[in-house]
This record gives structure tokens, C-alpha cells and sequence, in this order.
């Protein structure tokens, strides 16, 4: 299995930390999309206009975030495949979201302050893998 690092070290601190950032991330984004999904009439009432497809998809998309946070922590450079992907999925998302309020639909502006955000995050965790995996394959 390919590592984001060296074989002879172990991740570095900063892929460390964004593990762990990343899975905070995720088990925050699993316990809002899943109170709002799942939980009482207060949690949606709460959660304003919100768009139920903008839920689930983040709702799906913490669990992706664990897993990358696993990968990254464990320094599999697979972590590095997800988080594009995870930034990709996060754009497109963002692009059907703005293509919905563009037909009158209403819906809340933090939504796209956390639209900007996951995909934010999710492009710099992606660069800064890549950018490990570049600096590993160059000390083999």
C-alpha cells in the first residue's frame, strides 16, 4: 500500500493534525446533517430553509470525511484520491445548490458560507497531500 510519507517515517505532524481536523470535521458534519435528518421537529425548525438534498449530501459526505481522516492519519496516499474527490463532490454540490436558489428557492446564507468552507478545506487538505506524496516519491 502506497504511503502519503516515506516508508522510513511516519506521517508528519502537520498530516497529523489535519487528520484529526478532518475528523472533527466529520463527526461534526455527521451529528448537524444527522439532528436536522433525523432528529426532533426543533432541530429542523432550527435549521430554517434549509434544501433536504444539501443535507444529505453533507449528511453522506461526514462519513467520507472520517474515512479520510483515517487515511491521512495513517498516511495512505488513497486519503489524497478521497479528498479530491471529497472537494470535487463539494463543488458540484455547490454548483447545483447556487443553480436551485437561482430558480426562487429559498435558503439560508450560511449554507453557502459552509459551502465555501468544506470545499476551502477540502482543496487544501487535497494540495497539501499531494504535495506529501511529491516530497516522499523524491526522497525514495
Amino acid at each position: 500500500m502506497a504511503h502519503i510519507s516515506s516508508p522510513q517515517q511516519a506521517p508528519s505532524r502537520l498530516l497529523k493534525i489535519l487528520a484529526i481536523l478532518a475528523l472533527v470535521f466529520g463527526v461534526l458534519t455527521l451529528f448537524s446533517g444527522g439532528s436536522v435528518l433525523f432528529g426532533p421537529q426543533e432541530a429542523r425548525d432550527a435549521a430554517g430553509a434549509y434544501i433536504p438534498l444539501m443535507v444529505w449530501f453533507n449528511f453522506t459526505a461526514g462519513f467520507f470525511y472520517v474515512i479520510a481522516a483515517i487515511g491521512i492519519w495513517l498516511g495512505r496516499s488513497w486519503a489524497c484520491i478521497l479528498s479530491v474527490f471529497i472537494a470535487a463532490a463539494t463543488g458540484i454540490a455547490a454548483l447545483a445548490f447556487g443553480f436551485h436558489t437561482m430558480q426562487g428557492a429559498a435558503f439560508e446564507m450560511r449554507t453557502v458560507g459552509a459551502l465555501v468552507l468544506r470545499f476551502g478545506f477540502w482543496v487544501m487538505i487535497a494540495m497539501t497531500l499531494r504535495g506529501s506524496i511529491r516530497k516522499a516519491k523524491a526522497k525514495l
